[in-house]
């Protein structure tokens, strides 16, 4: 996935640090993301929901808000209205480069804040909400006995997630006058709530009353047992394919013509993990899977094998031949099941000894319908003619180019 480092002024003139993901393909339409309250853009659910929606040809802005990570600025001085401007400058700094926020993305705070911000961001089309609070004074719970101190002394040191930030009474004054519900009341986005039910930092309640201020359409998902801060990189993945898979119905992610030669387009490989060995796999816009090793491998086993691939391929391409020789002939085929099963065995002509091997496919065909025993045998003649037993029987040549 390629990501360039860029920078643009923030509400108060700062320079905000920024990281644009970009597809490899085609660029077909652009996201804003915004982090929970003192995170970063770096955070693994920002990086993984970036890195899936890339692989759909989406690009992806996240940043850090001003006073935290890598941008400019003091986070004492900042308060919730100053994240919402934040947000607006970046959408503003998108739409002069060309390249117009459609879909939005928040966690937790930051969400609270894209939802204040949305009606505001021409052209957006849907927005996503991760763990974020129905009021934005949710987050002074954090603050524990030090909310009294700063009330009563301007400004108090409080300790979120282990390390100290300053906070101001100018900023929980201003927590606790934000309201989000004119803003989802007047959305015209498609709105996506995703919330863990035990999420111990913001409610499963937040959610409720995001879900119920807003206009159709709108749509709630589960996170299950995920943590607020989405730490486990299968909730990630989760949240990242619910959002990839929901957007597409609401943003135009139309590619244009695949390049000559190849009129089904490309299977495009990516590495999602590089300390793993999982695989994105995208089939044009559309489609999406994942490749992964065993446990016993090394990997994770959050994917199909590339075997199983092959497997996968060598059954699909049966099943429709057959189903295509038995509608012809107009055969009372029920339905067709393929179970295929791939192995190391020694091969028949190799020299006593040497340990040489082939790949054997085992393919065991159930069919059921009203068939005739002649019928029966003649499609089990047809599936050894599907193109990919062909191409599996037969030596294939491939050619490899190393990209500049």
């Amino acid at each position: 996935m390629p990501s360039e480092h860029v920078t643009f002024p923030g509400h108060d003139g700062s320079q905000l640090a920024a990281r644009l993901d970009l597809p490899e393909g085609p660029h077909l339409a652009t996201v804003l993301f915004a982090h929970c309250f003192t995170c970063s853009k770096d955070i693994a659910a920002a990086r993984r929901i970036s890195q899936r929606l890339a692989t759909m040809g989406l690009a992806v802005l996240r940043f850090d808000f001003t006073g935290l990570g890598h941008s400019e600025g003091e986070f004492a001085n900042t308060d919730f209205t100053s994240n919402v401007e934040d947000l607006k400058a970046a959408a503003v700094w998108l739409e002069k480069r060309g390249t117009p926020a459609t879909l939005l993305i928040g966690h937790s705070l930051g969400g609270a804040a894209m939802l204040k911000a949305a009606p505001q961001i021409t052209g957006v089309k849907a927005v996503a909400t991760l763990a974020a609070p129905f009021d934005p004074e949710h987050v002074t719970r954090n603050f524990g006995d030090a909310l009294d101190r700063i009330r009563k002394e301007g400004a108090a040191e409080v300790d979120l997630g282990g390390r100290p930030f300053r906070i101001t009474r100018a900023f929980v004054e201003d927590v606790e006058g934000a309201t989000i519900q004119p803003e989802l009341a007047r959305m015209k986005a498609a709105l996506l709530v995703l919330h863990a039910p035990r999420d111990a930092i913001v409610g499963i309640d937040n959610a409720t009353r995001i879900f119920m201020a807003a206009r159709h359409p709108k749509s709630f998902v589960t996170l299950d047992d995920a943590d607020h801060l989405i730490t486990r990189e299968a909730d990630a993945d989760y949240a990242a394919n619910v959002i990839a898979t929901w957007s597409a119905r609401y943003l135009d992610l139309r590619p244009p013509a695949p390049p000559p030669g190849v009129p089904e387009g490309i299977v495009r490989v990516s590495e999602a993990d590089p300390a793993g060995f999982l695989q994105d796999v995208t089939s044009g816009p559309h489609h999406h899977m994942r490749a992964d090793e065993p446990l016993a491998y090394g990997g994770t086993n959050r994917g199909m094998s590339p075997y199983g691939f092959l497997s996968a391929g060598l059954g699909a391409c049966t099943s429709m031949t057959i189903r295509m020789y038995a509608r012809h002939k107009g055969w009372k085929l029920r339905h067709i099941r393929v179970d295929v099963s791939h192995d190391k065995v020694h091969a028949q002509d190799a020299k006593a000894g040497s340990g040489d091997k082939i790949d054997s496919f085992r393919r065991e065909i159930y069919l059921e319908g009203e068939l005739t025993a002649a019928q029966r045998k003649r499609l089990l003649e047809i599936a050894d003619k599907c193109p990919v037993h062909r191409t599996l029987e037969r030596s294939s040549k491939i050619l490899t180019t190393l990209a500049q």
